[in-house]
């Protein structure tokens, strides 16, 4: 019995210190390698424990802004990593010197295909110190609208209005074009293009239009609406009422219910919404002339 173990544990120690390949005549074992993945696996778990028990309880406490408590906890988490990744090295043999090698292999992975992984982790770093956009922030990307919830090291997840996570590169953010809904001032105008027939008392269409905003509750006391008159259409006067929401949170539910709320009071005061008009004029067909040698023909073939 004590014969097995002592020769299974040489087949273990022998597969341990094993080389797999030197740096700067330092050589790698399947052990170095090891301890390698073992101390980053520490350093993780630990950056992990100090941002939710020490640095996320002292931000809350001292009431600092979301975003900001966001990228503060990001930046901590890179540089615990960082330091454990050089203390890894350190751990296995490889002094800062032998991080020139490492730099320079890395170096040519990114020239043939990191690329895209490298400038998506500069871009990260790009909004976490610029911040054009941050936690929180109603964003739309091509095609997608919705709520920045997290940035990391690769992409930002966005929940977009249908409480579908989508997954955006970072590198979309800073070479492409982005409407940031909250950036800087939250606030936002609401325009509402309505037509109204040229029959219609003007007085009281604007007076229906501008109560009608200010007795919703998420239109702005500090902005109060407009009702501008912006053109003279074919069939209708080309109205349009302009107010201000606090966030573009709840635009799209706004924007409705001041539409129904439209349509509701228009009919009570007989305010009408024309449809659009369009003159037909039929003109009577001209007469078709024959030519002389045809007409012989037409007979012969109204006789048959």
């Amino acid at each position: 019995m004590g014969e097995t173990l002592k020769s299974i544990f040489e087949s273990i120690s022998s597969v341990l210190q094993f080389e797999l390949f030197s740096i700067n005549e330092q050589a790698i074992t399947v052990s170095s390698v090891l301890w390698f993945l073992l101390v980053l696996v520490i350093f993780f778990a630990l950056s992990k424990l100090v941002n939710r028990v020490i640095i996320r309880r002292l931000l809350i406490r001292f009431d600092i802004e979301r975003s900001i408590r966001y990228n503060m906890l990001r930046l901590g988490h890179y540089v615990i990593m960082v330091i454990g990744t050089l203390f890894a090295f350190q751990f296995v043999g490889l002094d800062l010197s032998s991080m020139a090698f490492i730099f320079g292999l890395l170096s040519v992975g990114i020239g043939f295909g990191l690329q895209n992984i490298t400038s998506n982790f500069i871009s990260g770093l790009i909004l976490l110190f610029e911040r054009p956009i941050k936690v929180g922030d109603r964003v739309t990307v091509g095609e997608v609208e919705g709520d920045v919830v997290a940035i990391n090291m690769r992409a930002t997840t966005i929940n977009s209005l249908r409480n579908i996570s989508i997954i955006v590169p970072n590198s979309e953010f800073i070479s492409s074009q982005v409407t940031n809904w909250s950036y800087g001032d939250p606030k936002i105008r609401v325009d509402i293009d309505v037509g109204v027939s040229y029959n219609s008392d003007l007085d009281m269409v604007l007076k229906t239009l501008k109560e009608l905003a200010e007795e919703h509750p998420a239109v702005l006391k500090s902005h109060p609406p407009q009702v501008l008159l912006m053109s003279f259409g074919d069939s209708s006067w080309d109205m349009q009422l302009r107010f201000w929401m606090a966030s573009p949170e709840g635009y799209y539910r706004i924007r409705s219910e001041v539409n129904c709320a439209i349509v509701k009071r228009f009919r009570d005061y007989n305010i009408e919404i024309p449809y659009p008009q369009r003159d037909l004029h039929v003109r009577s067909p001209l007469p078709v002339p024959f030519a002389p040698g045809n007409r012989g023909q037409e007979s012969e073939q109204e006789i048959s």
